[in-house]
């Protein structure tokens, strides 16, 4: 077992990106089951689980891996200012994208039709973003001020399990809801054609 984590150790040095994959790998499915126990969800659903462990190593990380890289070539300096900018740049080109990505995403790895995928990004972006803005700003200012450029991506990955919990639940709570509005116009539109 020691000889695993020296390699991984090692890997991760070598490459950071690893690290953080690693992390959204183990992170993003946490907070799903998270989300789904305090919803009072009675029967876990794994496969979300999944789907959310294998979006958030294989996208997420990657993604703002870059994202860190660029900013951190842009604006070097780890002052106040800085730190600053960095954040609210962020929240004007790269979290409108990862949101979209994430309810468009998500959802075809639940092999729904583009259609749906792009009425999910539609109804659930604005909500999300406002919430975004909110919580974000903060913890990237944190983010680029404290923490080594190495283990940024490890830090969001932290912050970020409850931030997954909050996208889960807004995935399950939109659904839900679209479901509830399916039937209702079904009923509507069968009863009317018997009139």
């Amino acid at each position: 077992m020691r000889i695993i984590l020296v390699k991984f150790r090692e890997v991760t040095q070598k490459y950071p990106i690893v690290r953080g994959m690693a992390s959204y790998t183990a992170i993003w499915p946490v907070a799903s089951l998270l989300q789904q126990k305090i919803t009072g969800k009675e029967e876990l659903s794994y496969m979300q689980a999944l789907r959310f462990s294998l979006y958030g190593g294989f996208f997420v990380a990657p993604t703002l891996y870059c994202w860190l890289k660029c900013a951190s070539f842009l604006w070097p300096k780890s002052d106040l200012k800085s730190a600053v900018t960095k954040a609210l740049v962020e929240q004007v080109t790269y979290s409108p994208m990862a949101m979209c990505c994430f309810f468009f995403g998500m959802n075809l790895l639940e092999m729904k039709p583009v259609s749906e995928c792009v009425e999910e990004v539609k109804k659930k972006f604005l909500p999300t973003y406002k919430v975004a803005i909110c919580v974000w700003p903060f913890l990237q200012t944190v983010n680029f001020v404290l923490i080594p450029e190495h283990n940024r991506v490890v830090y969001v990955s932290i912050c970020s399990l409850m931030w997954t919990s909050f996208l889960a639940y807004m995935k399950a709570l939109e659904t839900k809801r679209l479901e509830k509005g399916l039937k209702t116009k079904n009923n509507f539109q069968t009863n009317e054609r018997v009139i």
